[in-house]
């Protein structure tokens, strides 16, 4: 505990009292897609040695009945200070985060848990005499996958998110398992039963992301692991996430900060409860949508044409299931696949998903599939699968 004095703790509480907080938010449960992001940016969050305490002030009014409400960090672009804050709310831990969790040992008072710390990493280059840095593509990772962890509730094939460090990074549950290519490159090949439900996890996970109109943006035999005691698929990396209610700028346009404004939902809330006169929140949010991992990644991506963040998705999920289905990795040339041209023999040895696959590969404009949980393969086509090999 850190005493202070009267004079300091009155002017913490005035702070506090101003900023607007959502921790009722953030709260882990079944709900509509919400955004508890306040990314504002403003002039003094161009100069990255500007003073980490400043906030946005929407004047709420203090209520007795409740603790002072948190403030929300508004971060500078440079990567290095996303997390450099008294961490707030929007970026704390759900509800008991590690309910999902075994621990992995234990102590004569307290529970010992793996996890993985996360932190931006910025690389410098000199290119043609001028300096080259990836500054500006980490702060927009970081930023999307932290949308992604603190927007979506909990799900069991949804890596969990158990907070953030301050002046570190964010920290997410150790998953002991392989990546989804390790295990269908294992011999012999995977039986018509693991297959299945492998599909159907993915198809759960994916559908719950997208019902909060969150896209994961690079989904990959990589990007999805496999826990090795139970089998259970988890998705992970986020950091090409974007809104599917953006819009979309090309990727060969100069970068944008996508999380300049404020979710309408909480500017409304909030200009209720407030006495001062509500900043304007933009209407419009813009993303750009850059290719993910070959061939995985939709053509319409490729051509920087894409408009429809989910449906690009689901032409990954395609690929996945090809891949799945022959136990074995694919490639696609990327001029042909810019084209939304398929190999001749790319379903060769699909038995399983191939109708379905050829669904999610169809031109975006042309009738793709989209995903949906109502998709998954239910038990008695399994059985009869199981009974006619």
């Amino acid at each position: 505990m850190v005493e202070m004095d009267e004079e300091e703790a009155s002017t913490q509480t005035s702070h506090s009292t101003n900023s607007f907080s959502s921790s009722e938010e953030t709260a882990v449960e079944q709900q509509p897609p919400v955004y508890p992001y306040n990314h504002g940016v403003d002039e003094h969050q161009q100069r990255p040695n500007q003073s980490l305490h400043h906030h946005s002030s929407y004047g709420l009014e203090k209520r007795s009945e409740s603790p002072p409400p948190s403030p929300i960090y508004n971060p500078p672009r440079h990567p290095t200070s996303i997390f450099s804050f008294p961490t707030p709310t929007a970026y704390s831990a759900p509800p008991n985060p590690t309910a999902s969790l075994q621990p992995f040992a234990h102590g004569s008072a307290s529970e010992l848990f793996k996890c993985v710390v996360k932190k931006p990493d910025v690389i410098q280059l000199e290119i043609n005499g001028e300096m080259q840095s990836n500054a500006s593509d980490v702060t927009v990772q970081f930023l999307a996958e932290l949308r992604v962890y603190t927007t979506v509730a909990r799900h069991r094939n949804i890596c969990a998110f158990l907070g953030s460090l301050e002046n570190v990074g964010m920290v997410l549950a150790y998953i002991d398992g392989r990546t989804l290519y390790d295990v269908i490159k294992e011999r012999p090949k995977l039986t018509t039963k693991q297959k299945i439900d492998y599909h159907n996890q993915l198809l759960d996970g994916l559908s719950h992301l997208h019902s909060y109109r969150l896209s994961h943006g690079d989904l990959s035999l990589l990007n999805i692991q496999v826990t090795k005691r139970t089998n259970t698929i988890k998705l992970l990396d986020f950091g090409r996430s974007v809104s599917a209610d953006s819009v979309f700028k090309s990727p060969d346009d100069e970068p944008v900060d996508p999380f300049p404004y404020i979710a309408r939902k909480y500017a409304a809330a909030t200009s209720a409860s407030s006495s001062n006169a509500m900043p304007k929140t933009p209407a419009v949010k813009y993303e750009q949508i850059h290719p993910g991992t070959r061939p995985f990644s939709a053509p319409e991506i490729l051509r920087g044409e894409c408009q429809d963040p989910l449906l690009a998705d689901a032409y990954s999920f395609g690929m996945i299931m090809v891949c799945l289905d022959r136990c074995e990795s694919i490639d696609v040339k990327p001029w042909d696949q810019r084209k939304d041209k398929l190999p001749a023999d790319l379903y060769d040895g699909c038995e399983l998903f191939q109708e379905r696959a050829k669904e999610y590969l169809r031109r975006w404009d042309q009738g793709r599939r989209r995903l949906s949980k109502a998709d998954m393969i239910v038990e008695e086509v399994e059985d009869s699968m199981d009974t006619s090999s």
